[in-house]
């Protein structure tokens, strides 16, 4: 599966951290498109897509929540529950997001701009587009 966990240099001294993500460095593509999830019930499942195209960063920079990931061969689940890591997903994955914190804020960077076009938002189309490859 073309997922990779990415660890984020932290900058800081007494006053707090910061952390500097740039396009093409710290993220893996050209970086036009960057949102935020926050205030999502805990049992709420967002997601349920995989994209054509389209590749992502997530980042859990407050709080924590899951992610299920499916290439269509295997399924992973990853916590992401630190600022200073993120993780890579490629295109043609499927992913399942739940379990947010309470105080989750999950920013989503995507190396396109949004395109209903790119989504696939049926499971059974998307494992009969995996397997054609």
């Amino acid at each position: 599966m073309d997922i990779k966990r990415l660890q984020f240099m932290m900058n800081g001294d007494e006053r707090g951290q910061l952390i500097a993500l740039e396009e093409n460095r710290e993220i893996p593509f050209t970086m036009k498109r960057v949102y935020y999830i926050f205030d999502t019930r805990k049992d709420v499942v967002r997601g349920m897509h995989a994209h054509i195209s389209l590749q992502q960063v997530l980042v859990c920079v407050h709080g924590s929540c899951k992610i299920t990931l499916d290439d269509g061969k295997e399924r992973e689940t990853v916590t992401l529950d630190d600022p200073s890591e993120g993780i890579y997903i490629s295109n043609l994955v499927w992913r399942e997001l739940f379990d947010f914190s309470e105080d989750a804020v999950l920013m989503v960077i995507a190396s396109e701009i949004y395109d209903e076009s790119d989504y696939i938002r049926d499971y059974d189309s998307f494992l009969k587009r995996v397997s054609s490859k």
